[in-house]
């Protein structure tokens, strides 16, 4: 394959990942990634696939992520760049892949961030669809919401890629708000 596409990419998944709550971040992911992509004139689809793909290993293997990953990919034909920034959103972690394209950078980033936007949109009556940055960044800094995600390694990833945690933050919850349904985040109201 040429180029890694969303369909291919859930096709993939599919054949690994079965639980729903681990296909709903690769959904939230691929969302925050396709608004990365558009943030830096990327191909957002081709993001949006990277995004969907990156844990294909770890509802089968968590304590070994991403060691059943790189040959599995490649022997479906999955192109080398992706995979190399399918590895590199588990840097210092599972990996020792070190992120060097925007891509991977924002790979990186958001894997963690989208967790901590999907919490603060499920505690809002109308989800991430009104949700302004200045209520996330409220969440950010109360280190105990959300407290499994790594805030420190997304601080690290928004150094990489020379921006702002609020910065990152705005777009991603644009890019997560375009996806509200499919994503489970329009809140209690409707």
């Amino acid at each position: 394959m040429e180029k890694l596409t969303i369909d291919e990419a859930k096709r993939i998944n599919g054949t690994m990942v079965e639980e729903d709550h681990l296909l709903l971040h690769a959904a939230n992911v691929a969302a925050a990634m396709g608004a990365m992509a558009e943030y830096f004139g990327e191909d957002r689809e081709h993001w949006e696939a990277v995004g969907y793909l990156h844990d294909y290993d770890y509802e089968k293997y968590p304590e070994e992520h991403l060691q059943h990953t790189e040959e599995p990919l490649r022997q479906l034909g999955v192109p080398e760049e992706d995979i190399r920034a399918i590895m590199s959103h588990g840097y210092t972690i599972c990996s020792d892949v070190e992120p060097r394209t925007n891509m991977e950078k924002s790979l990186f980033t958001v894997d963690e961030l989208t967790g901590i936007v999907q919490a603060a949109a499920r505690m809002r009556p109308n989800g991430i669809t009104d949700m302004e940055l200045k209520s996330f960044m409220k969440k950010w800094k109360d280190k105990r919401f959300a407290a499994k995600c790594n805030r420190p390694l997304i601080l690290q990833g928004c150094q990489m890629l020379n921006m702002e945690v609020r910065d990152v933050a705005d777009i991603v919850i644009k890019g997560m708000k375009e996806h509200a349904v499919e994503l489970q985040l329009t809140g209690t109201e409707g």
